[in-house]
């Protein structure tokens, strides 16, 4: 039963024929000479318009198919975020096949399982070492043909084996898909057990899409609109707006390091990002230490307190900022916020943000600098897109309305549940898992919050995660981490207390911006391993455990903390690839930490 339900209906009935390669080739038809895409090529940005982007594809596909991918075959994709991701995406649907996205960053035991459970029959990497690691599973994996890597020229060498299959019969092949067939099968990225697979159609990311840039119009489909994508194609999020951005037909462009990001961001120049919170974390803390160490730091957080107080006011219901802090955002426009701008190309004015919640001080300060960001929410069954702030309609620190199409109710429990065009067919080969999924028709999302009386929905916490302490008090760990990661300090944390007296932490340093605190603090150099136990950097620690305290009852607040030596990573098996806390994993290797904690 729910105690709350809140739905926006459809604009309109789509066409239920239309299949996601119908993107493509309206985009070339329509507006051939449009720039679709922006490839890097060493250290050049090509243009390559719809007309070309579609030639490609086809010129791909017909690769594919003569190289015997057959219609309804799996076909892996193993890279990091490049334009050969996007095209091979394509053109494995032009062949009327199925993509089955890996993390590059997978271990080869999830690789095994991805390629084992989708039965994949090919499989596209992006260097030699994914190549070698999908070599050493072959023994074990008898339906695995061939696997192509993009380093190696592959895509020059499927397009010259392909060149005598016709168009029509890449043109036969892409008709008879539907709205209804499946698309892609995305593993989720398994904080517990092994990943599952979630079968998404075509309709679940084309009428999505569509509504989705009818929302957000003004951001997405603007004359110069771009953007550049950095996070995993293999996540859903990034997999989404691609979706989007050939929908509303604005320029995308493909960075596959961090460590390049600023210099692509700079040369790229986009109109819009996408990112996850963790990401506007780092360049709100690196920006303060910075200016630190500048002897800038007053200034800064002036301007910070100034940014906050400027998009609060736009949210007030009153006649917004007043004279004298019109003044001071002007002035501080000029002397900060153009700088932060320019740091991600200077034509950002939009971000969209998902994955894990923001945070309303973040949320105003970036409105506040000239950078809006759009927080969303949704799930790898939910095809990304359930809810997301729009331009005009925003409420910094929830995740928006349900999108057109997409109803969101609440369950007497507090768990969110959603039905709609976004929602997964189900979990492959996994009927139990898929049954347990759905309640009456709705989707379980595991996910905790609340919709007021507008609509818009507010993320409290993980169902799976909620902590009992001894004394009954039901505490969301997620808020208080989150608020602990905003402190320059600190990388990682996970909040403990299930079923014990109080509340407590492990915490981990950030390596990159250590020094810088050192610095700015008078500090000598050190390491992360006599940070953790030296006395300054925990008296700073326990300063930005008290400040978060304040947010929360006696009963939730955190008594004591641990800073570990080592960090959460992927490589080490802590975090996921979308950087969500494997709680279970870190509980078992910090056990006597975190027993430490209650002697």
């Amino acid at each position: 039963m729910t105690v709350r339900e809140y739905g926006v209906p459809a604009r309109q009935p789509r066409d239920p024929s239309h299949n996601l390669t119908d993107l493509v080739e309206s985009f070339a038809q329509e507006q051939p000479d449009k720039i679709a895409f922006s490839r890097l090529a060493g250290e050049t940005w090509q243009d390559v318009t719809a007309r070309e982007f579609r030639d490609e594809v086809l010129a791909l596909a017909k690769g594919l198919v003569a190289a015997g991918i057959q219609p309804g075959d799996r076909v892996a994709l193993m890279s990091a975020t490049r334009y050969e991701w996007t095209l091979a995406d394509f053109a494995i649907w032009f062949a009327g096949a199925v993509t089955v996205p890996i993390y590059e960053t997978s271990s080869p035991e999830q690789v095994a399982w991805i390629l084992s459970d989708s039965r994949a029959t090919a499989c596209f990497v992006d260097r030699a070492t994914h190549e070698e690691t999908v070599g050493t599973l072959r023994s074990d994996l008898p339906r695995l043909g061939p696997v192509w890597v993009f380093d190696h020229g592959v895509v020059d060498e499927l397009v010259r084996l392909g060149t005598d299959v016709p168009d029509e019969r890449i043109e036969k092949r892409r008709r008879t898909l539907t709205g209804e067939s499946l698309a892609t099968v995305i593993y989720t990225s398994g904080t517990t057990g092994r990943p599952k697979g979630c079968e998404l159609t075509h309709a679940n990311f084309a009428d999505p899409a569509a509504e989705a840039v009818a929302r957000l119009n003004v951001v997405v489909a603007g004359p110069d609109a771009s953007t550049l994508l950095f996070l995993p194609l293999a996540h859903v999020f990034a997999r989404f707006i691609q979706v989007i951005c050939l929908e509303a037909r604005a320029r995308m462009g493909h960075s596959s390091s961090v460590k390049n990001l600023l210099a692509d961001l700079s040369a790229f120049r986009p109109t819009f990002v996408l990112a996850v919170p963790r990401v506007f974390e780092k360049i709100y803390n690196s920006s303060d230490a910075i200016a630190v160490a500048g002897h800038r730091g007053g200034i800064f957080r002036r301007a910070a307190r100034t940014a906050i107080e400027y998009s609060t006011a736009l949210e007030s219901g009153g006649r917004g900022p007043g004279r004298g802090l019109r003044v001071r955002h002007a002035i501080f426009d000029r002397l900060v916020y153009a700088r932060l701008r320019a740091a991600l190309g200077g034509k950002v004015a939009w971000a969209v943000s998902g994955g894990a919640p923001l945070g309303a001080r973040l949320g105003h300060f970036f409105r506040g600098i000239g950078v809006t960001v759009l927080e969303g929410w949704g799930l790898t069954e939910t095809t990304a897109a359930v809810s997301v702030n729009c331009p005009d309609r925003i409420r910094v620190g929830t995740v928006g309305l349900p999108l057109p199409g997409v109803s969101v109710s609440v369950a007497e429990d507090g768990e969110l549940l959603v039905r709609g065009l976004n929602v997964m067919r189900g979990y492959h080969n996994d009927a139990e898992a898929t049954a347990e999924a759905f309640v009456d028709g709705w989707f379980r999302t595991g996910d905790l919050g609340e919709i007021d009386d507008d609509g818009f929905i507010t993320i409290t916490g993980r169902k799976k995660e909620l902590l009992v302490t001894a004394g009954g008090k039901n505490v969301a760990p997620t808020a208080l981490e989150d608020r602990l990661r905003s402190h320059p300090l600190i990388s990682q944390c996970m909040v403990v207390g299930d079923d014990r007296p109080y509340i407590a932490a492990l915490i981990t340093l950030d390596a990159e911006m250590l020094p810088i605190w050192l610095v700015n603090h008078g500090r000598e150099p050190m390491d992360v391993a006599t940070a953790a136990e030296d006395p300054g950097v925990r008296a700073a620690v326990q300063a930005a455990v008290d400040r978060t305290n304040h947010s929360v009852s006696r009963a939730e607040s955190i008594r004591r903390f641990a800073i570990l030596d080592t960090d959460f990573t992927e490589a080490g098996g802590q975090l996921t690839p979308k950087q969500s806390l494997r709680r279970a994993v870190v509980s078992q290797e910090f056990a006597a930490a975190i027993e430490a904690l209650y002697r």
